[in-house]
């Protein structure tokens, strides 16, 4: 299934939102995010009313730890919560979820350059509706898969969930 639903995260105390590759600086990213998942989709047959909509997932992951030339750490799992609700209006946000794994705001070691971070919405490829009972990564270096650059995609494919949507941020260390 191909990616369809847009995912908005805003820190709204220092207004920050992800926009698809913009720079935020760390000391504006210490708290949780809202997060909004929208569907773009006209008609989602599969995901109205009557049928109920999948169990989604929202991941936060690192895949530059320690740094895009050296990935040793990576992936580095910064957030992981699921039961994420859809947004119905622009005013709502989904802020009733299931934290898997707990919020660690981003802190690119200094002098590692630029790195991305990145929100991949998640939902069941078989396309349930019924109660998911996910794992949760052993750690959160390689996800717990101790292998460089292992993370959200292993992670998913254990899980049964493919990508709906993705976004994503950069951050950097002032100290370059």
């Amino acid at each position: 299934m191909a990616p369809f639903l847009t995912i908005s995260a805003e820190w709204q105390k220092s207004k920050k939102f992800a926009k698809i590759g913009n720079t935020i600086k760390p000391k504006k990213l210490q708290e949780v995010p809202e997060i909004q998942l929208r569907d773009h989709l006209p008609d989602l047959s599969a995901w109205n009313d009557t049928t109920g909509v999948p169990q989604l997932t929202l991941a936060l992951t690192d895949p530059d730890a320690k740094s895009r030339d050296d990935p040793k750490w990576s992936q580095m799992l910064h957030w992981l919560i699921t039961d994420v609700n859809l947004t119905h209006t622009q005013s709502s946000s989904s802020s009733n979820y299931t934290e898997i794994y707990s919020y660690k705001p981003p802190g690119p070691p200094p002098k590692t350059g630029k790195h991305r971070y990145v929100f991949v919405a998640l939902a069941p490829k078989n396309g349930t509706t019924e109660k998911l009972f996910l794992t949760k990564p052993k750690e959160r270096q390689h996800w717990g898969y101790g292998k460089v650059r292992a993370g959200v995609r292993e992670w998913a494919e254990e899980n049964g969930l493919e990508t709906v949507g993705a976004n994503f941020f950069y951050a950097k260390d002032k100290k370059q």
